[in-house]
């Protein structure tokens, strides 16, 4: 959700087109999880977005194309069209790294000596773009941040009866809990006279999502219109995807070692890197595919 959250205001969508973006994310790491589970490496891995394509969607949201648009819902769908686009580009590279079998012959000189330090830098590069958020409004993400540490990390070992249903459902748990603390916090007037900027990160009621997503809504390819091809962009999303590649890998090694899984054959792993590009590159415009953040904290724990 912190993706969209920040890219959508600067490429000029609004809270409706905010809220889409969201649910299509959500929607298409779903079905994404699906076919990692039945047809990738068939490991418990939870797909979700990637903060490795924050930057260069940057970069195409500051390119020269766009920056003379005068109207900002028709700039918003020029840079997702062009955006995804450049996914597109990128994500044939990966499905062809992928099913050609290239990244089996890679992944056979990886030792556990090389994929401890790739862990847990890609957890640290989670922290490094989402921990900053916390401070924003600290009464309520410390909480948060508190509560899913002892969701996923203490009460498993303290309710052994309950043990995986903390371990699978901590965010779920966590996230009602202190969004009801947070929405007593704005009725009861505590941010009535603080800054705009603070309202905007502590209170529920200005982010608009609730407000501008539809009841009922079934994303569908190419819902913003025909993707745009730029031969800049597409080489910068090329190497954000080889990054993402790289980190993913370390993350299906950590997932299987974390659930008790025989280790990973390159052939297993090569496919599940082909499978996770499959439906994105022809579904919505900046979705890379990684483990959830939950599983990311229990990798750094273990």
């Amino acid at each position: 959700v912190i993706i969209p959250t920040a890219l959508v205001p600067q490429m000029g969508g609004n809270n409706e087109d905010k809220a889409v973006v969201i649910q299509t994310l959500l929607f298409v790491a779903g079905i994404n999880t699906l076919l990692q589970s039945f047809f990738g490496t068939r490991l418990p891995a939870v797909i979700g977005g990637s903060y490795t394509f924050v930057l260069p969607t940057i970069s195409i949201i500051l390119a020269g194309r766009y920056t003379n648009e005068p109207d900002p819902h028709t700039k918003f769908l020029k840079i997702m069209r062009g955006t995804q686009g450049a996914l597109i580009v990128a994500s044939a590279l990966q499905i062809i790294v992928g099913f050609s079998g290239l990244w089996r012959n890679v992944a056979r000189y990886l030792s556990p000596l090389s994929a401890a330090p790739l862990i847990a830098l890609v957890g640290f590069g989670l922290y490094e773009l989402g921990f900053p958020s916390v401070a924003k409004c600290v009464e309520i993400g410390l909480p948060e941040l508190i509560l899913l540490v002892i969701f996923a990390m203490y009460l498993p070992h303290t309710i052994h009866r309950m043990k995986s249903i903390f371990d699978r459902f901590a965010v779920l748990f966590t996230i009602p809990i202190v969004w009801l603390y947070a929405y007593l916090l704005t009725v009861g007037g505590a941010y009535r006279n603080v800054s705009p900027k603070t309202q905007f990160h502590c209170r529920t009621d200005r982010s608009g999502l609730i407000g501008g997503a539809p009841w009922i809504r079934v994303p569908y390819p190419f819902q913003w219109g025909a993707p745009t091809f730029d031969a800049g962009e597409a080489f910068a999303m090329m190497a954000a995807s080889f990054v993402a590649l790289v980190e993913s890998t370390g993350s299906f090694i950590a997932v299987s070692r974390f659930a008790s899984a025989t280790p990973l054959p390159p052939s297993v792993l090569s496919r599940g890197i082909g499978w996770q590009r499959v439906l994105v590159s022809f579904w919505m415009g900046y979705l890379e595919l990684e483990m959830d953040l939950l599983y990311r904290l229990k990798m750094l724990g273990c």
